[in-house]
């Protein structure tokens, strides 16, 4: 079973290809654990930097699960999988220091279960980044997510996070931390583009072992009862929704890149299903965040069940998923002819005449 569900990014092989993305749910150690014991092949911490702001956004943070007529629903298990999620968050709570700890002793867990414990950074000062990327490697961390793609950066007080949008500086950037460290880093990029596949070139030829694609954009729901946006601001939004745009981009950047160039999907996977959804459209791996922060780590465990069932019933790998179908997507000019098809796609009053 371990064979067919097991994936490389880049050199490093995951037991399974379900990654727990960071979240709040992975502040604690108890959390991590949790994620690692639900049998997650990577649990990603929960980031930090340097920036005091970024920390304290995390004492101003809000979340709504909200239904497709925008009304508000119960957080929990039985939250809908039809459900969007709007969020303002902030960074791990912790001290440098002490995240760092934290990031060693869970690091040790992982191994004991052969899982990957990737420790991440959000982009705030260049210099501090450099230093704290240093200080992940000497701690004996095997990978380091560099995240410059969060949702906020327009929001929150300046420096406090970044959303890098221009591949010449996410180039600069990437190349300042992978010319100062040895360990694999991952690049998490922004969805807030159309430009997502630029910026994956350019992480990848400034070091990027992997690009995570795509971060969740920023946007605003306007509550009809107050007329004011909920949880008063723009806020990341994601849910189911944003998998069709996730795969697009993993299919575009795999077609830009190459098959031999791993990438990771984040943003719309809620089950097994979607985890092999995201590996068709050419990720190598798949993260899950809001889906678990909401339903809990029982979540992990059923989508890994439901991957591994998908496995079977095509009798292949999780790694003879990967681009397939992103290698037989064609352009519409390669599209058939067909007899006016979109004539039955129109209300009755439009055919007549």
């Amino acid at each position: 079973m371990s064979d067919r569900r097991s994936v490389l990014v880049g050199d490093l092989r995951l037991k399974n290809p379900v990654i727990a993305a960071s979240g709040e749910h992975l502040i604690s150690d108890a959390g991590i654990i949790a994620a690692i014991d639900a049998g997650a092949g990577a649990v990603v911490m929960k980031s930090t930097n340097e920036s005091e702001a970024a920390r304290r956004q995390l004492t101003q943070a809000e979340y709504a699960a909200l239904s497709p007529d925008w009304t508000v629903l119960p957080w929990g298990e039985g939250t809908p999988r039809d459900a969007t999620v709007l969020t303002r968050s902030g960074l791990h709570p912790l001290a440098f220091g002490d995240w760092l700890d934290q990031a060693v002793r869970m690091d040790q867990k992982a191994r004991q279960a052969d899982c990957l414990l990737v420790p991440s950074l959000i982009l705030s000062g260049m210099e501090a980044a450099v230093a704290n990327a240093r200080a992940v490697q000497d701690a004996g961390l095997r990978v380091l997510e560099f995240n410059i793609g969060t949702p906020y950066a327009s929001q929150a007080q300046k420096g406090a996070v970044s959303t890098e949008l221009d591949p010449a500086r996410v180039s600069r950037i990437v190349a300042g931390i992978t010319e100062a460290v040895s360990i694999p880093v991952w690049v998490k990029l922004s969805g807030q583009s159309e430009k997502v596949t630029d910026l994956s070139r350019a992480a990848v030829k400034a070091g990027a072992a992997s690009v995570v694609i795509a971060g969740r954009a920023l946007g605003m729901v306007p509550d009809l009862d107050s007329m004011a946006p909920m949880l008063g601001t723009s806020c990341g939004i994601g849910g189911f929704w944003n998998l069709p745009l996730t795969c697009h981009w993993l299919a575009e950047t795999r077609a830009a890149l190459g098959p031999d160039q791993p990438l990771i999907g984040i943003n719309g996977a809620v089950s097994g299903g979607d985890v092999a959804r995201m590996m068709l459209a050419g990720a190598s791996a798949v993260g899950l965040s809001s889906a678990v922060m909401m339903r809990g780590f029982g979540l992990i465990t059923k989508t890994v069940r439901e991957l591994d069932d998908y496995l079977i019933r095509k009798d292949t790998s999780a790694a003879g998923l990967i681009g397939r179908a992103a290698d037989a997507r064609r352009k519409f000019t390669e599209m058939p002819v067909l007899d006016q098809v979109w004539r039955n796609f129109i209300p009755d009053a439009a055919r007549r005449g």
